[in-house]
């Protein structure tokens, strides 16, 4: 019966392709503006690690008072001071923790035809391998011995690779940063999540992977600068120890707590160290210290751009008004027909029958307006870029997924736009049309 039932909606559309054309377009036309802005949308609030995302934690502590808190309504500064970040190393009250910010370096190749370049480079502790699940190739991370012994060891991307081994197993060779040579110990798959959630405040969730790691105590001793933003309350003073060791925040930081009762642990502990700079005459102010897990702090950075939530918004009203005239379009072509339904009515047909004959014709309205949105939503994603950040307009892709959403959405919102054309067809009294007729 679907078959025959498909089979007649076919006919039909073809007797009046002038409306079907527009119903056709009306649905993808609505369709491909929803998609595409769900594209960047999806992109942006994806949740770059999902299996952690609620055993990542940024800690924050409060240490500029509350002159400068008040001015973000309270909250802490972003970023972390290095004095804190390595009290916290060092207290090592999570399962795993590292400091952590990008260092700029410059890789100096062997092949005399090469000329230095930058990769996009960072400097952190051990821990952060294993924490941010970073997939290798070749070897492996370095270790806690040799974060202490602030080592020469590096573990490159899988492109820097190719690009100075030809792909080959480099583990134990050499690459040479900032006229310095680091061992290579292991060379890391491509590692890029999106948004870019360990460094959120340099990249604003989203940045090139990252081609070289360092040794977070090895950067620092060899005043490694930063890449990254670097805010101040006052003056620190001359020269790389008074930077360090001034209230300018610069460092990321994370921890690891599996568990609900080890993050309140963390969270209490938080406070004891704020308030132990208190006591000291570190901080002159009651602590005000956070901490936040991967998607808590995705969402207080804002990292999904508003214009993605405004486009959205609007593409969905499009879509809905799109619906809207697909309605009027099926109520004027179902009522056309009301002399066919009353004879099917006459003859024994029951209501249901009206109900899925008409419903699958619409279904069939919806699948083409599903393969011209498809078209369209090609075209909308490669045009991403004229709207939003060139950064964000690459996160944008037509892949399975969307796809196959697309044609869900077209064909499933069209059915529910001839819910009520198809309730009005089956309200035809037999009777009346016979009568007519």
């Amino acid at each position: 019966m679907f078959a025959y039932y498909l089979q007649l909606g076919l006919r039909s559309l073809r007797k009046n392709p002038l409306l079907t054309l527009l119903m056709v377009l009306a649905i993808g036309c609505g369709v491909a503006a929803s998609m595409t802005t769900y594209s960047v949308f999806r992109a942006t609030s994806n949740n770059p690690i999902p299996e952690k995302s609620s055993q990542l934690y940024v800690p924050q502590i409060d240490n500029w008072g509350p002159d400068a808190t008040n001015r973000n309504k309270g909250e802490p500064p972003n970023a972390m001071t290095y004095t804190d970040a390595i009290n916290l190393m060092r207290d090592k009250r999570a399962k795993r923790q590292t400091a952590l910010y990008p260092a700029a370096t410059s890789i100096v190749p062997t092949d005399p035809s090469m000329l230095p370049f930058r990769e996009t480079s960072y400097a952190w502790y051990a821990d952060a391998f294993s924490m941010f699940d970073i997939p290798f190739i070749y070897g492996h991370s370095w270790t806690a011995n040799e974060d202490e012994s602030h080592a020469a060891v590096a573990v490159i991307g899988k492109e820097l690779n190719d690009k100075l081994f030809n792909g080959a197993n480099s583990v134990g060779k050499n690459v040479n940063l900032n006229g310095r040579d680091y061992r290579i110990v292991g060379v890391a798959d491509k590692w890029n999540p999106e948004p870019v959630f360990y460094d959120v405040i340099n990249t604003n969730g989203f940045d090139d992977p990252i081609e070289v790691f360092i040794p977070f105590t090895r950067a620092v001793e060899l005043q490694t600068t930063t890449n990254g933003n670097n805010n101040c309350s006052h003056d620190p003073g001359q020269g790389w120890d008074s930077w360090i060791r001034s209230e300018c925040v610069w460092l990321g930081f994370w921890a690891e707590l599996p568990t609900k009762s080890e993050a309140d642990a963390y969270r209490a502990y938080l406070n004891g160290y704020a308030a132990e700079q208190q006591r000291s005459g570190r901080f002159q102010w009651a602590p005000n210290t956070r901490l936040r897990n991967v998607t808590e702090w995705l969402e207080y950075q804002k990292v999904v751009p508003q214009e993605a939530k405004v486009s959205l918004m609007v593409s969905l009203g499009f879509l809905l008004i799109c619906l809207v005239n697909t309605v009027g379009l099926l109520l004027a072509k179902f009522m056309r027909r009301s002399s066919e339904i009353g004879v099917r009515r006459a003859l024994g047909a029951p209501r249901k029958e009206i109900y899925l004959q008409f419903l699958i014709e619409a279904a069939a309205v919806g699948l083409a307006g599903g393969v011209v949105g498809l078209l369209l939503t090609g075209l909308g994603v490669m045009g991403v870029s004229l709207v939003f950040e060139p950064d964000v307009a690459k996160l944008a892709k037509l892949d399975l997924s969307l796809v196959l959403l697309t044609m869900l959405v077209a064909v499933l919102t069209t059915v529910l736009a001839a819910f009520y054309p198809t309730w009005r067809a089956a309200q035809v009294q037999p009777a009346w049309q016979l009568k007519s007729n």
